[in-house]
């Protein structure tokens, strides 16, 4: 019996990837591509993104967000984890990154789910509201520059519907949002959404240590 969540060092968490983790090989070798490049730790862990995948599909979900797509391994995921009418709009201001993740996307047979729509987020988040109204998406998912974590979750909070999810990435941050000591602004940012969202009455919450530390957000 334990009142706090385990620590989880490197004989734990391989164990619980040998007994939990079920991932598709191309997602494996979407993810084994990324880990050669030197921006690979901007990649979600496996456990994170089959837990997201698992989410998804108990929320039945259709209509899904994705802010930050870097080389596309959690996009694959949910769309996987869609069914064949559904979409993920993500958004991505790389085409380099993006154009990496395209050919996995098509050999899993889920690009026809994914909406890649490159530029600022905040514009691409502001057209979606423009046409398509509030309240028509299930999910999305968080994860990318941080300066404009609370610009990103504000604008998810308005197309997300009642009861839909969002998900916020690297909320725990390596362990520095707790080292009062570390103040750059990427920090900073993070320790500000997460006071903000621990007292915010629009929403259900929960920081899973999952990763890097996933904030989930459910719209009341």
């Amino acid at each position: 019996m334990s009142n706090r969540s385990i620590e989880l060092d490197d004989r734990i968490h391989a164990y619980m990837m040998g007994v939990s983790l079920r991932e598709d090989p191309i997602a494996r070798r979407l993810r084994d591509t990324t880990a050669a490049m030197p921006e690979h730790n901007m990649q979600i862990a496996p456990e994170q993104g089959q837990f997201m995948a698992m989410l998804v599909k108990l929320l039945g979900a259709r209509h899904c967000i994705e802010v930050g797509v870097f080389t596309g391994y959690s996009t694959l995921l949910v769309a996987a984890a869609l069914p064949k009418d559904g979409r993920i709009v993500a958004c991505d201001i790389s085409a380099d990154y993006t154009s990496i993740a395209q050919p996995f996307w098509e050999e899993a047979d889920v690009a026809g789910r994914i909406d890649l729509r490159l530029g600022p987020a905040l514009d691409t988040l502001a057209d979606l509201l423009a046409a398509e109204g509030p309240d028509g998406f299930d999910f999305a998912f968080i994860d990318a520059d941080k300066s404009h974590y609370d610009d990103y979750y504000e604008s998810c909070l308005s197309l997300v519907k009642p009861g839909g999810v969002i998900a916020i990435d690297n909320t725990l941050w390596h362990g520095t949002v707790a080292d009062p000591t570390v103040k750059d602004r990427d920090t900073e940012a993070i320790r500000a959404l997460n006071r903000k969202l621990h007292t915010d009455p629009r929403i259900d919450l929960s920081l899973v240590p999952i990763g890097d530390g996933l904030t989930l957000c459910r719209k009341r």
